[in-house]
């Protein structure tokens, strides 16, 4: 039995040099030239280590639209309906503002037929009676003016007689004076008659007549002083009136002035009525227009999300989805953090298309073939769900042109073309886990020199 257990070389025990085999491995001719082989092979890996690597950062995205509006898109309905005829298939091309399908009311409030019609009716109405509250503003406020107007007058006419009053009054009392002053002179002389009598100088007839004339001028006193309170009677009279007709009018022109607040609020209240007919008039136009839907830019019918006749669905609801004729193409790539600042507008890039074949040399870009040429236009500054940062790349108009049959959603790979550096740093780099050297294009740091 071989005994394998123990520390036991197999050359040591059997001569292996007896053998064919083992006389051409171990000839010494053949190391001289295996030496020679490892020799010049160590040369040449030491050389190819100072060879020129480009550095670069992969990413993988798909095909897209340089713009949002050239996206495909999905056609919702701002209403609630109900499907009535399709005008297009699958596949078909429309127009912007062609057809694509007509729908039907779900919602009782809008099954009138003439709802549209009525809605003007009402309105007319209702303009209609914004006019007779005009007219009955314009009537109200003429009233106002007569009253008014009276009112000075008649206030003019007792202010007038409360004038006339008031020099009655100055009249009455100057003739009272006078009554006062013929009494007094009335009575001297009855005074001197009577002691002229007593000294018997003087007649009794002669008393009596002085008596009689001083009766008459008591008895005009007592009547003047009548006239006076008379007179001061009707001045006050005249106050009250002129008081009265201030407040007459002004009962009259405070009531006709509520008059005309109530039609104004009436013919505003109209009014406001009339624009929010209005509004609902417009809104039932807009509405019936919203039944036929439309294409927003020409494109083609992608799929019909919504299906059949008769069926229902809610505002907002997605209906048929359209990709736009005519569109710029790009790539949407995605990079990690750590790679984003070595990524800058207007960086040149690398793009392998899905079943486009090619064979890519990440390293030697110029010995690439069936890659395309590509160029930053946009880098997005937050961070996208999967991690990553979105970078947006244009086709290089420097470049051939991207193939004609590649179309939006496929699959493609980039690079971003980084530095110059010797194969042997890059090995060193990668062994390391360091990142690729970060630099600035130079037409950056020449913008910001210049800045």
């Amino acid at each position: 039995m071989l005994n394998i257990s123990s520390n036991n070389k197999l050359n040591e025990e059997v001569d292996i040099t007896v053998y064919n085999a083992g006389k051409k491995v171990f000839h010494k001719r053949h190391y001289k030239q295996f030496n020679r082989f490892l020799a010049a092979f160590s040369l040449i890996a030491v050389i190819i280590l100072f060879f020129p690597w480009t550095q670069n950062i992969s990413g993988r995205g798909y095909l897209t639209t340089l713009t949002p509006d050239q996206r495909p898109q999905t056609i919702q309905s701002p209403i609630p309906g109900r499907i009535e005829k399709w005008y297009v298939r699958e596949g078909d091309f429309v127009e912007k503002g062609d057809t694509i399908l007509h729908i039907s009311e779900v919602k009782s409030e809008y099954f009138d037929p003439d709802l549209v019609e009525r809605t003007g009716q009402q309105i007319k109405a209702k303009s209609m009676s914004v006019t007779s509250y005009q007219e009955k503003v314009k009537a109200l406020n003429q009233q106002i003016n007569a009253l008014t107007t009276e009112r000075g007058l008649k206030l003019e006419q007792s202010r007038n007689k409360l004038i006339q009053s008031r020099l009655k009054v100055k009249s009455d009392s100057i003739d009272l004076e006078a009554a006062k002053t013929n009494i007094s002179i009335a009575q001297r002389q009855y005074d001197r008659v009577d002691q002229l009598l007593a000294e018997g100088l003087k007649a009794v007839t002669d008393l009596e007549e002085k008596r009689l004339k001083l009766q008459e001028a008591q008895a005009k006193l007592i009547s003047q002083e009548n006239k006076l309170l008379a007179s001061k009677n009707d001045v006050i009279n005249a106050q009250v009136e002129i008081n009265r007709v201030q407040a007459e009018y002004t009962d009259k022109i405070s009531k006709a002035q509520s008059d005309l607040y109530t039609a104004q609020s009436n013919q505003y209240d109209s009014e406001a009525q009339v624009t929010k007919l209005e509004n609902q008039y417009v809104n039932y136009e807009m509405r019936n227009s919203l039944t036929y839907i439309k294409a927003p830019q020409s494109g083609y019918i992608n799929r019909a999300i919504k299906s059949g006749i008769g069926e229902t669905f809610k505002e907002g609801a997605q209906l048929v989805g359209i990709m736009p004729a005519n569109y710029d193409i790009a790539v949407e790539t995605y990079v990690d953090p750590i790679d984003l600042p070595l990524i800058h507008v207007g960086e040149k890039i690398r793009i392998q298309f899905d079943g486009w074949p090619s064979i890519v040399f990440s390293g030697w870009p110029n010995a690439s073939y069936g890659t395309f040429g590509g160029e930053v236009v946009a880098i997005e500054t937050f961070i996208s769900p999967n991690g990553k940062y979105r970078i947006l790349i244009s086709p290089d108009e420097e470049e051939a042109d991207w193939p004609k049959d590649i179309r939006v959603g496929s699959g493609a790979s980039t690079m971003a073309l980084l530095e110059d550096v010797p194969i042997w740093y890059e090995i060193w780099r990668q062994l390391n886990g360091f990142p690729p050297n970060y630099y600035q294009p130079q037409n950056t740091s020449t913008d910001a020199a210049k800045k």
